[in-house]
């Protein structure tokens, strides 16, 4: 095996890596703060998905405030996750 192609498989698995932390730091922000699954979220109707989506920005600003605050209970993968799980829920709604 060459080195370009170690190279190049490398970058693949690091990228799949971090594709699968930032999907599960969404799943577990979302199970966790609002008690949804993320695949089940992803298969409701637009409505619903607009409900959650303003759900999420109201736990987004919260946790903003409380790392604003220096509060002990604030978690930056929670607030990183809550907020992929917003954009990939915005992406799903059809326009």
């Amino acid at each position: 095996m060459s080195a370009i192609e170690w190279n190049k498989q490398k970058s693949a698995f690091l990228a799949a890596k971090d594709e699968a932390q930032n999907q599960a730091r969404q799943r577990i922000a979302l199970q966790f703060l609002c008690g949804e699954d993320l695949d089940a979220v992803l298969a409701h109707d637009d409505e619903s998905k607009s409900r959650i989506c303003r759900r999420l920005k109201r736990l987004i600003e919260r946790e903003r405030l409380k790392g604003f605050k220096g509060h002990w209970s604030y978690d930056l993968n929670r607030h990183i996750g809550l907020k992929q799980a917003l954009e990939s829920l915005k992406a799903s709604i059809s326009s």
